[in-house]
């Protein structure tokens, strides 16, 4: 389960994760099984602050139960799909506004966590008597007709997301309290054997950088590719400032550990990336 934190409350069923069960509900339709949608029905029949987002209806579907005491106030299947008859008209490729992007289905399992184009369009449904006002829906149809690839991450650090991200790995580590310079790199080894490595300053964000690594001949392992993002980072990071450089290889951990320090074992003679 994963929820936006700014929700004052959050759970499944009868489950609360966190808060108190009150206020106005957000279902999310297709998540609930058979039981928990019986569920919900009953109980959202004495109220009217709900909020229903599930996928839009292609052509004559069978009527959703919600769709009886309520009314659709955004969907971005028609427009999406008239745009696309239209382009085919014209005879442009361009494709009409998707939806954005998802997991793919038990990538969890699979260790397959990239991220897959979503051929669904959402609808959003509240109750009939509920009375939305023009700009929430103009903020919807604005996010949905965001073109290009997955949101950019931007860390908030007030406000209601502070307990978010001081939740997660970095902030419990007390990484965004440091000091100094906070970094993180990260590889990418694609088909053809183009490698490619780059970084982020989390308090620069301008201030980024990524290159190419090498060529296939010289091999196209992924600590190699986790080392150049590591050297770009350090290269861009005065001597006279810490850093803190976030990674996701422990290889790259343990290969920079044989490299460091005093000693005869501290040697480069048999690194197989001793270039970089």
């Amino acid at each position: 389960m994963s929820a936006p934190p700014f929700f004052q409350s959050a759970g499944r069923g009868d489950l609360l994760f966190w808060g108190e069960k009150e206020g106005p509900t957000i279902v999310i339709w297709e998540s609930l099984s058979e039981q928990e949608k019986k569920s919900w029905l009953e109980e959202s029949s004495m109220m009217h602050n709900w909020v229903v987002w599930c996928k839009s209806k292609k052509g004559a579907e069978e009527i959703r139960s919600f769709e009886l005491s309520g009314k659709e106030i955004f969907s971005n299947y028609d427009e999406t799909k008239s745009k696309e008859d239209q382009n085919k008209k014209n005879g442009s490729k361009k494709e009409a506004h998707r939806g954005q992007s998802v997991r793919y289905r038990s990538w969890w399992k699979q260790g397959n966590i990239k991220m897959a184009l979503s051929e669904d369009q959402a609808s959003c449904w509240v109750h009939k008597d509920l009375t939305v006002t023009t700009k929430p829906i103009q903020a919807l149809l604005t996010a949905a007709r965001v073109s290009g690839g997955k949101d950019e991450c931007q860390v908030r650090l007030t406000g209601i997301e502070q307990e978010y991200w001081m939740g997660i790995e970095i902030g419990r580590l007390g990484g965004y309290g440091f000091r100094g310079t906070i970094t993180a790199g990260d590889g990418s080894n694609q088909k053809g054997g183009k490698m490619g490595a780059g970084y982020v300053n989390l308090r620069k964000q301008r201030k980024r950088q990524q290159k190419k690594v090498g060529h296939e001949e010289e091999g196209s392992s992924s600590n190699r590719l986790e080392l150049a993002a590591f050297v770009l980072a350090l290269r861009g990071t005065p001597v006279t400032s810490p850093v803190l450089y976030l990674c996701d290889n422990p290889a790259l951990l343990k290969a920079i550990k044989r490299w460091v320090g005093e000693g005869g074992k501290a040697t480069l003679v048999v690194a197989p990336d001793a270039d970089i």
